[in-house]
């Protein structure tokens, strides 16, 4: 069953299901919105505070809306991987949910393993490397435009021609005053590379001024 929102047209139908129907199943209202599911998925882990809530014999004082589901103060938008991972004992997380929420609301409804599974990908996550971790220089030249050819001709292996920006006026292109422009390029460096080194270097390949 899917999570409808009370309130909602089809809520009605979701949570509405007579309780004389099946005694197996259960409904939450979890911040407003209704989720529908059954005492199996929810006695999943007997330590956890849902088990407790579905128990004939239950210790938990717990409010019902008009409809007859559980009320609870929490955020429905990360109760959805709580229940998922009743469900089928995996942890889904949507990308725009983040883990810490996810793991202060398996907490709060003290579900062991889910608390180990949360942490774990937590864990993983923080100490994952950086897919591009490399640093990108840039370079800005100013040169006439009788120089261009030149000095895209001698550019040092690794750079890379960004842009060219004309500094000059437009009424000057063709006289003895040549239009001057500003030439930008940039350049990757690895995590691996002496990235001063390699800078020093390249900043004398290119004329550039320290």
């Amino acid at each position: 069953m899917t999570e409808t929102e009370l309130g909602s047209p089809s809520d009605e139908s979701a949570c509405n299901i007579s309780q004389s129907g099946s005694k197996q199943w259960v409904k939450l209202n979890v911040g407003g919105t209704c989720f529908l599911t059954t005492k199996t998925t929810l006695s999943r882990d007997p330590n956890s505070f849902l088990y407790r809530l579905c128990k004939e014999d239950s210790d938990l004082i717990s409010d019902r809306d008009e409809r007859g589901a559980y009320l609870i103060d929490r955020d429905p938008t990360y109760f959805s991987p709580i229940l998922n991972y009743l469900r089928h004992g995996k942890l889904i997380i949507n990308k725009d949910l983040e883990e810490e929420g996810v793991l202060e609301e398996a907490e709060f409804y003290n579900i062991t393993e889910l608390i180990r599974l949360v942490k774990e990908r937590i864990n993983q996550r923080d100490t994952r490397p950086l897919k591009d971790n490399k640093k990108h220089v840039y370079r800005v030249l100013q040169c006439h435009e009788d120089e261009l050819t030149q000095m895209v001709s001698t550019m040092s292996d690794g750079w890379k021609f960004e842009q060219l920006i004309n500094i000059g006026s437009q009424y000057n292109y063709g006289n003895d005053d040549h239009a001057e422009f500003l030439f930008v390029v940039s350049r990757e460096y690895g995590p691996t590379n002496s990235t001063k080194e390699s800078e020093s270097n390249d900043r004398a390949k290119l004329g550039i001024a320290s």
